[in-house]
């Protein structure tokens, strides 16, 4: 099985993948979160294991934009909830205030901002399209940069580790997703994710009379977020997770009067909860 992953190796989501990955499973590196999706949609590896959402940072743009557009042909099949941990990370021993630039992912920025404000205040920062990634461009530079990663990208290029744990909150996780063809995934599970746009009825309360479909029928609502469609300022899709799987007769009934209601549904998958 080839699954995909974003890469370079010691990202997060390859600590997550080492967590939770079948026996025999062959990662596959891939430089981001849209090109890790769409090695599913386009029959380049069989599963894939994406970020989706954060504990202090909320959903991950590229997962839900991918999902809910691009890669209609693919589902969500099982959930992996990892605890991130991240490292400042240099070339060499450097104290704080000799950093010059920070290189990381913007989520790992956002989940650090406490340091970076007080202490890395006056360095430069700079994204990277992972953390791995950034890591290795601080390991090969003789500059005094840093890098916000993981401790596993630390000892993949002989990075120092400058500071330990310094994410703002002790309870930063990140729940991944792991994702098939829709072909393969069966849509059994204890929990739904779904994205819905569009209101056929647009007067006030619309969004409310389509979360009732599911409230009247006692359908708990674990998650919701919108995201813009791209099409205009005011246009939003729907993110929400619920529980049951979409085969349980109250949850496909519910999405069938939800279905009648908006423009467009999609169900993202039914699977297990973590």
């Amino acid at each position: 099985m080839r699954v995909a992953f974003l890469g370079p190796a010691g990202t997060f989501t390859e600590e997550a993948l080492l967590a939770s990955a079948p026996e025999g499973a062959e990662p596959v590196a891939y430089p981001t979160v849209y090109d890790t999706v769409m090695a599913v949609h386009e029959g380049r590896a069989d599963r894939a294991l994406v970020p989706i959402e954060n504990s202090l940072e909320g959903g991950v743009a590229a997962t839900l934009d991918a999902l809910a557009t691009e890669a209609s042909d693919v589902r969500i099949v099982a959930e992996h909830i990892h605890p991130i941990h991240h490292c400042l990370l240099a070339p060499r021993e450097l104290a704080l205030g000799e950093v010059t630039r920070v290189l990381s992912h913007p989520q790992a920025m956002s989940q650090c901002a406490t340091l970076l404000r007080t202490e890395l205040a006056d360095a430069e920062r700079v994204s990277s399209v992972s953390t791995a990634e950034a890591a290795r461009a601080v390991a090969e530079s003789a500059e005094p940069w840093a890098a916000i990663s993981s401790r596993l990208a630390a000892d993949l290029y002989g990075c120092v580790v400058l500071r330990e744990d310094i994410e703002d909150s002790g309870d930063n996780e990140t729940r991944f997703v792991w994702l098939a063809p829709a072909s393969e995934a069966a849509e059994a599970g204890d929990k739904t994710s779904i994205v819905f746009w569009g209101f056929n009825d647009e007067s006030p309360g619309a969004l409310v009379n389509v979360l009732r479909e599911l409230s009247d029928r006692e359908i708990n609502l674990t998650r919701i977020e919108s995201r813009p469609r791209r099409v205009g300022l005011g246009h939003y899709m729907f993110f929400a997770d619920l529980d049951g799987g979409a085969e349980e007769p109250k949850v496909a009934e519910a999405l069938g009067a939800l279905g009648t209601r908006v423009e467009e549904l999609r169900v993202l998958g039914s699977y297990p909860s973590a």
